[in-house]
């Protein structure tokens, strides 16, 4: 298609419309498992299993990008102006005889469309969960100290403007032909909102916080910081399709320190396959990229190895512990197996399940704990005094 026709909205409403029948599936179970339940319990369960539509659209979203199918409809928001890959049978045969494996073709081009389908749905989802944030939020007196709410509905309008964000980068990524630095802010932005959403289904009650310690809070809000970064590496890793740069594990090229180009393969704003001089990406930054990744992997290992002792000594956080041990195993084994078995598709998928389920895991981990306030100097002074003249 030329330039002018990557975005045609034409298929809008239609596509609006299917995401709306799409919802209905999941908002029927939740109006059945509720019935007999309040307005809090029908929310905190569309919560949930929004939570989990979304976990399962990251998955899906990352099966669409490894198996190259992004542009298997170069337009947005529907195919060559069609709302399904059906009403686009022609252009798509025609796109797929001259270039049989792609980028369009049509096994691609339903992989993306469904990509879509499923991220609308998932939008209406936040819609509704937003309305009845809010109706919630009336009924409790406005945020009353009679009836407080238990999350507050601007979390809930937070998410659905940052679903919006994320519409946008969709679109992006289409119409600037799979831009790196759009796609791996797609990646980025798809976890954010897991967070998002996280903070509303597992806000613990007050008496479930658990006081820890400043030192204990502050290494995991390093260690969320680490993993945060550690997963944009891995987001720009995929997007420049700079994993088979190495393909031995622990060397690299047979090398432990290649030949690497940290120039080019860290120029932002360059399309893809273009280094910073607007040629070729060299060999050598895909190399840079892909050893700042596992260098970034030791970091954060690390980290997460301080924490989990620091975890494991309080006995309410210890199933968090265990937690980040599993998903750190899981993270090397899939990793390595991405490098020395020539990046089959399920362990790439994988990689990206796991880096969603540390995010998870972290997010629950700050919800539940909070810094213990140490009994104040001046109180711990005057506390014989006033003992004293009780006495």
């Amino acid at each position: 298609m030329d330039s002018a026709a990557l975005v045609n909205l034409e298929p809008l409403a239609r596509m609006a419309l299917l995401g709306c029948v799409i919802a209905l599936g999941p908002l029927a179970w939740v109006w059945a498992r509720t019935r007999s339940g309040d307005g809090r319990g029908r929310l905190r369960a569309l919560t949930v299993l929004t939570l989990f539509l979304t976990f399962d659209l990251v998955l899906f979203g990352a099966f669409t990008r490894l198996t190259d199918s992004g542009l298997g409809c170069p337009d947005w928001p529907g195919c060559y102006g069609s709302a399904s890959p059906l009403g686009a049978r022609d252009e798509i045969q025609a796109a797929q005889s001259v270039l049989p494996t792609g980028p369009v073709t049509h096994g691609k081009a339903w992989v993306e469309m469904v990509h879509r389908y499923l991220a609308t749905a998932v939008g209406v989802l936040i819609t509704v969960m937003t309305l009845l944030s809010w109706q919630q939020w009336r009924r409790d007196g406005r945020g009353s100290s009679e009836a407080p709410t238990r999350v507050s509905p601007w979390w809930a309008t937070v998410t659905l403007l940052w679903v919006c964000v994320q519409g946008a980068f969709g679109a992006f990524t289409v119409t600037l032909k799979l831009y790196p630095a759009i796609v791996t802010a797609h990646l980025l932005g798809g976890l954010a909102l897991l967070a998002l959403l996280a903070a509303q289904a597992w806000r613990p009650a007050a008496d479930r916080v658990v006081g820890v310690s400043s030192a204990l809070r502050r290494s995991l809000v390093i260690v969320s910081l680490l993993a945060v970064l550690q997963i944009a590496l891995g987001a720009w890793v995929s997007t420049n399709y700079a994993v088979l740069a190495c393909s031995d594990f622990p060397t690299c090229q047979g090398r432990w320190w290649p030949t690497m180009d940290f120039e080019h393969g860290f120029a932002v704003l360059r399309p893809l396959g273009v280094g910073k001089d607007g040629a070729w990406l060299p060999f050598a930054a895909l190399t840079a990229i892909h050893m700042t990744h596992r260098l970034g992997a030791l970091l954060l290992l690390g980290g997460l190895a301080w924490l989990v002792w620091r975890l494991a000594r309080e006995p309410a956080l210890r199933r968090y512990a265990a937690g980040l041990v599993g998903v750190a195993a899981w993270q090397v084994v899939t990793g390595v197996s991405n490098v020395v078995l020539d990046w089959p598709l399920l362990a790439a998928v994988a990689h990206t399940g796991g880096a969603a389920a540390l995010v998870l895991l972290l997010t629950a981990l700050l919800l539940r704990t909070t810094s213990a306030r140490p009994v104040a100097a001046s109180s711990r002074a005057t506390a014989p005094l006033v003992a004293r003249r009780a006495s």
